[in-house]
C-alpha cells in the first residue's frame, strides 16, 4: 500500500449508532491532513452523517462519501483498492461482514472490524489468511471493547513481568453499561449458531500452525469466590481469551509456557445465578425461528443508549499476572464499553495502522500483533487507563 491511494482510512457503516459515534470520534481527534471518507449503501444517510460532523468541524462539510453495498462485490473492490485502511461496524459480521474481508485481502488493504463473533473470525482465517499474507494486509478483528482492553491489558501486564519465564494471567472483567441494536442482534445470532461456531473452530485448528518451541494456553477458569478480589469470579465464553491465546502464540514476549483464564467479576451470587438461567434460557429460545424473529425485532439497527447513559457507564478488567517468582496486580479502565470507548478503540486502531510506525505483519493478526505498544500509547493519550496496583515477588499462579 501506498500513498497513490485516495484515502488513509474509510470507515464502512457510518450510519449505524456505534459507527456514528466512530465518524464522531474521528472528527474531534484526527489529525490535520488525515484523508477519510465515510462509506456505506445509503447516500441520504451518508449525508446526514457528514452534516453531523460538518457540526463538529466545518471543514468536514466535503467529506468524500462513498456508496457501496456488501452485496455489490465491484462496489467493494472499489473501496477497498481506494483506501489504506477500512474499518467497518456493520454487523452481524457472520451475516454481512465476509465481502468486505475478501475484498480487503485481496486488495492488500488493512481492514478492522469491532466483532465479538468467534465464527466468524474463524472462517475468515480458513478462507482469507493466506490470500492476506500473500498481499500483505493486515485483518484486524476485535478492536472494540471485545477485545482490545483484554488484549492489551495481558500484554501491558506482561510487560511487568519478567521474561522468558513461564507466565500465568488471570483477566476479571467489570463493567456497569447499555448496549445498541447492533450488539443484541450479534449476541442474539451467535447464540442461535452454537454449533456452527463449533465446526468453524475445529476447521481453524485444523489448518493454523501452533508454536512447536513454546506452550501457549486460554483455559476454562472455575465458579469461585475470591477474597483478594471481594467477588465471585465466573468464566467468561467471549473471545477474547481467543484473541489473547493468539497474541500470545504469535509473539515470542510471553514466554515459554504461558496461560490465560478469563472471568466476569460479580459482587453477588444470586446475581451469577440469575444471568446464568437467563442467559440459558435465551439461548434455547433462540434457536427457534418464531422466537428468534420475535426476539431480533425487539430492538432496530441504529438504536443504542443515550448520552446520558453512556456518560453513567464504565468498565474495570483487573489482570492478575505472575510469573519468575513475581507477582502483579495491573488494570485497565475506562468509560462506556460498548460504545463511547469501543468507538474510540476502532478510530485509534485505524488511525495506528494508517499512521504509526508498526512491526512488518500480514494476515489475520490480533490488536497486540499488529499494533501493540503504538496502541496501548494512543489509548492512554485518549485517557483509558492502564496502571499497576499491585507488585510483589512471590506468589503462585
Amino acid at each position: 500500500m501506498g500513498e497513490d491511494r485516495a484515502y488513509d482510512v474509510v470507515l464502512f457503516g457510518a450510519t449505524g449508532f456505534t459507527g456514528g459515534l466512530t465518524a464522531e470520534y474521528l472528527a474531534r481527534h484526527a489529525p490535520a491532513g488525515l484523508r477519510w471518507a465515510l462509506a456505506g449503501r445509503n447516500p441520504a444517510k451518508l449525508a446526514a452523517v457528514r452534516d453531523r460532523l460538518a457540526a463538529i468541524d466545518p471543514g468536514l462539510a466535503g467529506l468524500p462519501l462513498l456508496t457501496a453495498d456488501v452485496t455489490d462485490a465491484d462496489a467493494l473492490r472499489a473501496v477497498a483498492e481506494s483506501t489504506r485502511v477500512l474499518a467497518t461496524t456493520v454487523g452481524p459480521y457472520v451475516h454481512h461482514g465476509e465481502p468486505l474481508v475478501a475484498a480487503c485481502a485481496r486488495a492488500g488493504t488493512d481492514y478492522l472490524d469491532i466483532t465479538g463473533e468467534p465464527e466468524f473470525v474463524d472462517l475468515m482465517y480458513v478462507r482469507h489468511h493466506a490470500e492476506a499474507v500473500r498481499t500483505g494486509a493486515r485483518l484486524v478483528h476485535a478492536c472494540g471493547f471485545d477485545s482490545v482492553p483484554h488484549d492489551l491489558g495481558v500484554w501491558y501486564t506482561l510487560k511487568q513481568l519478567p521474561a522468558d519465564v513461564p507466565i500465568a494471567v488471570d483477566g476479571f472483567v467489570r463493567a456497569g453499561g447499555a448496549f445498541s441494536a447492533g450488539t443484541y442482534h450479534s449476541a442474539l445470532t451467535a447464540f442461535s449458531r452454537t454449533a456452527q461456531t463449533s465446526r468453524a473452530a475445529r476447521d481453524r485448528r485444523a489448518v493454523e500452525p501452533r508454536p512447536d518451541d513454546r506452550r501457549v494456553r486460554a483455559v476454562p477458569g472455575k465458579l469461585t469466590r475470591s477474597r483478594e478480589l471481594g467477588v465471585w469470579t465466573v468464566p467468561l465464553p467471549t473471545i477474547d481469551p481467543q484473541v489473547v491465546r493468539r497474541s500470545a502464540a504469535a509473539r515470542p514476549e510471553y514466554g515459554p509456557d504461558f496461560r490465560y483464564r478469563h472471568f466476569a467479576a460479580v459482587k453477588r451470587l444470586p446475581t451469577v445465578l440469575a444471568a446464568g438461567a437467563g442467559l440459558g434460557g435465551l439461548a434455547a429460545l433462540v434457536k427457534l425461528p418464531p422466537t428468534r424473529r420475535w426476539l431480533l425485532g425487539r430492538l432496530t439497527s441504529g438504536q443504542g443508549p443515550s448520552a446520558e447513559r453512556r456518560a453513567r457507564s464504565w468498565f474495570r478488567v483487573r489482570f492478575v499476572g505472575t510469573g519468575g517468582g513475581r507477582r502483579v496486580v495491573t488494570e485497565v479502565a475506562g468509560g462506556d464499553p460498548g460504545y463511547d470507548e469501543t468507538a474510540k478503540m476502532l478510530a485509534e486502531s485505524a488511525l495506528c495502522l494508517a499512521l504509526d510506525d508498526l512491526p512488518a505483519t500480514s494476515g489475520q493478526v490480533t490488536p497486540v500483533t499488529a499494533m501493540g505498544d503504538a496502541l496501548l500509547e494512543r489509548l492512554v493519550r485518549a485517557g483509558l487507563t492502564f496502571r499497576v496496583r499491585e507488585q510483589t515477588t512471590s506468589g503462585t499462579a
